[in-house]
């Protein structure tokens, strides 16, 4: 019932979901926002609570360093987009009206309600040691203390009892339940009979009259895209670190000050006897355990050496008791409610026997069986680690300053980007084809539409003077410089004749096997008795085999009575299709058991409840959304919108 710290190689991924939901989202530009003035920038308001810019980027910086750790590979850049910003403004929002309603409603566990919902939820069994306890890889992975841990746990089970409340209380009524189900899963017995365009091709011919009436209706969609042979330049902290230098006096002294960081964490193991008593039994009760702790005590202090013995045979913690009462290896700040006896175990030398110690589970004698770490690595070991990170802390330091300095350069240097080139040691790094939109392959500041919409301004197109520095997000700036440029132009017919004859072809054989689809499908049902040919097969929508989407809807709405029916469905592009009912089989086996189903149709309905419930906490907690997310303020429009004019 208590073995501890029971050591595990993963911690459970969903920590990373719960923990640091208020902060699943990713970070943009952030060294110099304080220039501008943004960091105050009201995103949302919940009641009084003022969600600012400066908020949402800190979850972001904080979210980014722990998806890092956890995926050393993950690109950033994958997560700054708009969408992705508005998920994570949803989920501060979230957080901030579901802890206003949980304080509201008297729903943050106290201390002991918390160990008690942390020992028995099944969600965290995976985090847990045997005896309920937190393991230490778990903060040590998150970066967090056990303190900051217990009240990141205590908001998270604040604020799902605000939603559970709703959730877990709905109930639905077996009729209507089936009814539901039925409609959804139900399966049908049909025949299929396609009208496939591609088969039909052969017998259209797109006349030299109809290109050119099509291509006069539709010249626009042939013009050619203006596009651009472009040169561009990137300031990001990895340009910077170029020219940083760290003298060893500053490595040993960003040592000393952050030496902690560099020892291993001291653990222990021990041994224990456990005496069981509840802190709720009665007094008497625990008395009387007491009494028979300090009775063992005195045993296993005249004869250590038959510790292991006496804890099999008295200790009520079964799991440790047949190992003689050892338990694993566990480090400080591993235990959210018995820190008595963690006090107790590093306040001993190795070999030594504590007092009777007492915590919610009864009486404990503790034996000191082993220590291991608290260990300093040297400095030459960290020696490259310690100079990397400085290196990085003082190019996001400079970064802030250059970035001003870079657009101030490329603004009032216009005519080249060699002057910012030269300054910051950056590549020119050059493109042909550039068009408004990204390429489908683009990535970087060729798939940035800002960058393309100044590439594609007037003052960079027909004066070739260079872009504004724009902000491409994760602390980077790029301006760009237009080399060659071509207008958007009408082209010849003779150029996309073809691409105009193959278009007209598709449009023709579709309308082709549609009117011959129509056609059956009036025979069929002229004479109901006629077969298809194929042989039947039964269709839902849990298995809707090779059944196009619009003809299983058609097939599934199909009137029940009289059998057989007939539907046909326009399927666009692809040509026409018909279908012959000819039984209905009752619901699909493959959607699972009817009591699964009735399951998953609660869960539904308790998910509809809960949206329902949180839309109207939003209103009375009034939520307003008040400012602009798709991407932190660009600092370079503001640098170029003080310089002198050209």
């Amino acid at each position: 019932m208590f073995e501890f710290f029971r050591r595990h190689t993963r911690v459970l991924q969903f920590v990373l979901v719960l923990l640091v939901f208020p902060s699943f989202v990713f970070f943009g530009i952030q060294g110099y926002s304080r220039f501008t003035g943004t960091d105050a920038q009201v995103l949302a308001t919940v009641g009084g609570y003022k969600i600012t810019r400066n908020e949402l980027d800190n979850a972001m910086r904080e979210r980014v360093e722990r998806m890092r750790r956890q995926m050393p590979g993950v690109d950033p850049k994958l997560f700054e987009t708009p969408a992705m910003r508005k998920i994570a403004l949803d989920a501060l929002v979230r957080e901030h009206v579901t802890m206003a309603a949980a304080d509201n409603q008297h729903l943050v566990p106290s201390d002991e309600r918390l160990g008690q919902l942390f020992r028995s939820d099944p969600e965290f069994a995976q985090l847990r040691n045997p005896d309920g306890s937190l393991k230490q890889e778990a903060v040590i992975a998150l970066g967090m203390s056990s303190g900051t841990f217990a009240e990141r746990l205590r908001d998270e089970f604040a604020r799902r009892a605000v939603l559970q409340g709703v959730g877990g209380s709905v109930i639905a009524p077996a009729a209507a339940a089936s009814a539901a189900l039925d409609a959804l899963f139900q399966q049908r017995e049909v025949q299929v009979q396609r009208f496939e365009t591609k088969d039909y091709l052969a017998k259209v011919a797109p006349t030299d009259a109809e290109i050119e009436a099509y291509f006069k209706a539709h010249s626009a969609q042939y013009r050619a895209p203006e596009e651009a042979a472009i040169e561009y330049v990137i300031l990001d902290p990895k340009v910077l670190q170029k020219g940083i230098t760290v003298s060893e006096e500053d490595l040993r002294k960003y040592y000393a000050e952050n030496e902690k960081r560099y020892t291993v964490p001291e653990e222990r193991q021990v041994s224990h006897i456990l005496v069981k008593a509840d802190k709720d039994a009665p007094k008497a009760e625990r008395d009387k355990a007491r009494a028979k702790a300090e009775t063992l005590l005195a045993q296993v202090r005249k004869n250590p050496a038959d510790f292991a013995e006496i804890a099999k045979k008295n200790s009520d913690d079964e799991d440790s008791a047949a190992k003689g009462g050892r338990l694993e290896f566990f480090g400080r700040g591993s235990l959210l409610d018995l820190k008595p006896f963690e006090d107790a175990a590093f306040a001993l030398k190795p070999g030594q026997i504590s007092d009777v110690v007492a915590t919610d589970f009864g009486f404990h004698i503790i034996h000191l069986d082993a220590v291991r770490g608290g260990e300093k690595k040297t400095f030459e070991a960290v020696r490259p680690e310690l100079e990397t990170e400085i290196r990085n802390q003082l190019a996001q330091k400079r970064f802030a300053d250059a970035a001003v300095e870079f657009a101030d350069t490329v603004y009032e240097q216009s005519e080249s980007l060699k002057p910012a080139a030269d300054k910051w040691k950056l590549d020119i790094r050059k493109a042909e084809h550039v068009t408004p939109q990204p390429a489908p392959a683009a990535s970087g500041p060729l798939a940035n539409p800002k960058f393309l919409e100044a590439i594609f301004s007037s003052d960079a197109t027909r004066d070739k003077r260079n872009t504004k520095a724009i902000d491409l997000g994760a602390n980077e700036l790029v301006a760009g410089r237009v080399v060659r440029y071509a207008p958007a132009a009408d082209r010849p017919l003779a150029e996309v004749k073809e691409q105009i004859r193959s278009v007209l072809a598709g449009r023709q054989a579709a309308a082709l096997a549609r009117k011959t689809g129509e056609a059956r499908l009036a025979a069929l049902r002229a004479a109901p008795s006629t077969a298809l040919a194929g042989e039947p097969e039964a269709v839902s929508r849990a298995s809707p085999r090779d059944v196009p989407r619009p003809l299983l809807d058609a097939i599934l709405r199909a009137p029940a009575s009289p059998l057989p029916a007939f539907v046909g469905v326009d399927l666009g592009d692809p040509g026409y299709a018909i279908a012959k009912v000819l039984k209905i089989t009752g619901t699909d086996p493959a959607a699972g058991t009817a009591e699964q189903l009735r399951g998953q149709y609660t869960q539904l309905l308790a998910e509809a409840e809960t949206r329902a419930y949180y839309e109207a906490l939003k209103k009375r907690y009034k939520v307003v959304l008040t400012g602009a997310i798709d991407a932190p303020a660009d600092p370079a429009a503001d640098a170029g919108a003080s310089a002198p004019p050209r």
